[in-house]
């Protein structure tokens, strides 16, 4: 038995226990900075704001827009065959994007805190018959109360950087008593199935990324129209997914840049919109104009800077542009996903953290589909010499898409290995349908 892995949890268990009557404050901090939806605050303590279906039920937890997107087609497959789908995400960006995007049979709710009595009340109410957790979720109570119950979890699109491993490899008894009876784990990567594998997960497959088999983002027809008559034949950059530390940065080379590029725009599309109001302060002085979508949505002829700082519209501003930057690569945070900017035609630019999606950028980067910048000088030399040469974008964009090729079908493969846990759970619900339709 696993003494110290037991004890290191029962530890978490009550420092949970001692930390609860903190929750709400904690709860409403969030909602005051716009990281909470007030009317479902009671979701993050377990409690449910709507009804329990009847019948088999899945439940799948993605922390954010990036893994909600991912498992998305996902869950259209899994509710296509009966089976109701209980979709769980942690931030308001990610709820609005279930809320708009799930099939009929699926349904979102907020996770709640790993905190022992809103994690029981959350099972005891939902009574899952199988947990899938996307990507690289670990929460310890959570975890451990699925493995007590005798509901299988499993690891979907699974990712464990070098950095989450070298971390739990100081703890290996304590990530053991969490995954030590996980049935299965669907890795994206040779690396990222060594890495759980080392770590005692017992089946681990290698199934892709099903971030490629998402479709690009959508943009709104009008408003893109509206946006490419205002932007004009302005030269224009677009930094996506920018994290704090960055938008400065890219500021200043902004106003560098404008110096030899006249009437120079450049987006800014921040991780977290609701970091707007400090991108804003921190902005003032170093570019003339800055202007906000959120306040002032049509584009000014004389914005130097636009700050992106609304949902769901990525898919807008990567079609505005065929140069991206993209985010949490400039800063220690380990890059954000380049995918959708490749698929919508944009050549790739970024920085050397991007260890999160490692293998990804390393086929961009070989190809030539994508390059690393180290600092702002290399920056600047970047982006005149792509703004001078459309046919050098070309070249990048089409060896961007190249590179991607052979990643997809992940969608598929994730599918096949999930049908031995699923099929059960189809059946189940044909029979609660036959019962139910019985007079």
């Amino acid at each position: 038995m696993d003494w110290s892995g037991r004890f290191a949890l029962s530890t978490y268990r009550m420092a949970g226990y001692a930390a609860s009557p903190l929750a709400p404050l904690l709860v409403g901090l969030r909602a005051r900075k716009g990281k909470e939806i007030p009317a479902r605050r009671k979701e993050r303590y377990g409690k449910s704001s709507i009804a329990r279906p009847s019948g088999p039920l899945i439940w799948v937890h993605a922390a954010s827009v990036g893994e909600t997107n991912a498992v998305l087609p996902l869950i259209n497959l899994i509710t296509e065959t009966g089976t109701q789908v209980l979709l769980t995400t942690v931030t308001v960006t990610s709820a609005q994007i279930a809320q708009k995007h799930l099939p009929s049979g699926a349904f979102h709710q907020f996770v709640p805190f790993d905190i022992a009595p809103y994690v029981n009340r959350f099972l005891n109410f939902w009574q899952p018959d199988m947990a899938l957790f996307v990507e690289s979720e670990i929460w310890p109570f959570i975890l451990s109360e699925l493995n007590n119950r005798d509901i299988p979890m499993i690891v979907v699109n699974g990712r464990m950087s070098e950095r989450s491993f070298r971390r739990w490899s100081k703890f290996p008894s304590v990530f053991r008593q969490m995954f030590g009876n996980v049935p299965l784990c669907l890795a994206q990567t040779k690396e990222d199935r060594d890495r759980y594998t080392n770590l005692g997960v017992a089946q681990v497959e290698v199934t892709g990324n099903l971030k490629f088999d998402v479709p690009p983002p959508q943009a709104d027809e009008e408003q893109l129209q509206r946006m490419r008559m205002a932007v004009g034949n302005r030269p224009v950059w677009v930094a996506a997914s920018t994290h704090p530390g960055e938008e400065r940065l890219l500021a200043q080379a902004h106003s560098r840049m404008a110096v030899r590029i006249p009437n120079l725009l450049t987006i800014i599309v921040p991780r977290h919109p609701e970091r707007s109001d400090d991108i804003m302060k921190e902005l003032v002085g170093i570019v003339p104009r800055i202007q906000r979508r959120s306040e002032e949505p049509d584009l000014f002829p004389k914005t130097d800077i636009y700050i992106a700082d609304t949902i769901g519209e990525m898919g807008l501003f990567y079609r505005l542009s065929r140069i991206a930057f993209v985010g949490g690569s400039l800063v220690d945070h380990g890059g954000q996903n380049p995918i959708e900017p490749a698929r919508l035609g944009c050549t790739i630019l970024h920085g050397p953290s991007v260890e999160n999606f490692q293998n990804i950028y390393d086929a961009l980067d070989q190809t030539g589909g994508a390059e690393c910048l180290h600092n702002e000088r290399e920056l600047i030399q970047t982006l005149a010499r792509l703004m001078s040469s459309s046919a050098e974008i070309d070249r990048r964009v089409e060896l961007a898409r190249r590179s991607l090729r052979p990643f997809s079908g992940a969608l598929d493969m994730t599918m096949m290995a999930l049908n031995p846990f699923l099929e059960p759970l189809k059946i189940n619900a044909e029979l609660n349908r036959a019962n139910s339709e019985t007079p």
